[in-house]
């Protein structure tokens, strides 16, 4: 293999082209998982603006651009999957019918090391390395919204039901409800983070938006327009003002779904799952093929979902000390996490235990 290593600026615009394009075919050649918008340029642009060590591996047959591979890396050679910890898929964007081999292309880029936690499928030479794989929940609109509907109602006909109920009570009750589905106002997009912070708080988990390089993330990506690419603001609003919302980002054929929230004062209403109902509308009058809801257990995605994807976690790893010694100390601590995450027994307890440490934290607050 021909492989050549740049930092995000580096990477020329044919490049960029290339890669836009393979994800924009992905769905006709048989690979629709590399149309996420995690795994476009302009994600791995964006977070080579706010972190450092991230690097682009271009891989070249005849030439010619033939795979993509961004990832972060430390002076060390340990490596992580682009913006690890906010990503929802990663891998290598390649045309059709290219492999590869894991070592030589973690050997090229300088790498012992290269963990993952949301790796796409169709991965052959990464997930032979995953330690566990995961459902990730979708809303397919390909067929239209009324189409989706249908499905939902088959799916989970009481739930359906009560949303659209509470929908209609919430137009009874307020006046001026209306959804909009790429809100360009900056001051929504703060509106929507404090909900969420305020929610990590409240449910006891680690703030994301804490992080100021996240922030900083979500405010880049939501200027970044583009026609293959776009950050998109959706917002329900009642009364004049906006009672939820949702960050997330775009390709041709995908929206991936990443940080929704609600004003609590609605939440009789269930002002999220409506919203979620209306960014499924309008993505399907888009062309829109389906939501990507992300891994995790919510008994939302349960409910909104069409099928399930997979993505799976691990390591791929060189015979190397700085390899040895890095999954030494993060596997002990992922392998909890995902025990109680994936049995109910102990998600809900620690579950209630979180909630209960963020009530105290928040009446600190």
């Amino acid at each position: 293999m021909d492989i050549s290593v740049y930092r995000p600026g580096e990477l020329s615009s044919a490049d960029r082209a290339a890669w836009t394009s393979m994800q924009s075919k992905a769905h006709l050649q048989g690979s629709p998982e590399l149309a996420n918008p995690f795994l476009s340029p302009e994600f791995a642009l964006a977070v080579g603006r706010c972190r450092r060590g991230v690097r682009i591996a271009v891989v070249r047959e005849g030439g010619e651009p033939a795979a993509f591979f961004p990832f972060q890396r430390t002076a060390t050679g340990v490596g992580r999957a682009i913006g690890l910890g906010v990503s929802d898929a990663q891998g290598v964007v390649h045309r059709p019918g290219f492999g590869w081999d894991a070592q030589e292309l973690l050997k090229a880029c300088g790498l012992a090391v290269w963990e993952f936690d949301h790796l796409v499928e169709g991965q052959t030479a990464f997930a032979a390395e995953a330690s566990s794989t995961y459902p990730s929940p979708v809303m397919d609109v390909d067929q239209g919204y009324d189409a989706y509907l249908a499905q939902l109602r088959a799916h989970s006909p009481k739930f359906t039901r009560t949303t659209l109920a509470k929908e209609r009570k919430l137009g009874r009750d307020h006046d001026g409800v209306r959804y909009v589905h790429d809100e360009r106002d900056p001051a929504a997009l703060r509106t929507l983070m404090a909900w969420k912070s305020a929610q990590y708080r409240r449910t006891g988990r680690s703030d994301r938006f804490a992080h100021e390089w996240i922030t900083r993330l979500v405010q880049q990506l939501f200027h970044t327009r583009s026609e293959p690419f776009a950050g998109v603001l959706s917002v329900l609003y009642a009364d004049g003002r906006p009672i939820a919302g949702h960050f997330g980002l775009r390709t041709e054929r995908v929206l991936a779904c990443w940080f929704p929230a609600y004003d609590p004062a609605f939440s009789k209403y269930s002002p999220g799952l409506v919203l979620h109902l209306r960014m499924a509308e309008a993505a399907a009058a888009d062309g829109i093929g389906h939501l990507d809801l992300g891994r995790g257990q919510k008994e939302y995605k349960d409910s909104l979902k069409t099928r399930e994807l997979t993505v799976s976690e691990g390591w791929v790893t060189r015979r190397h000390p700085v390899a040895f010694g890095h999954r030494a100390r993060r596997a002990p601590v992922r392998a909890l996490r995902n025990t109680v995450q994936t049995r109910p027994e102990l998600f809900e307890p620690a579950d209630r235990l979180l909630k209960r440490m963020g009530k105290i934290r928040s009446g600190r607050s």
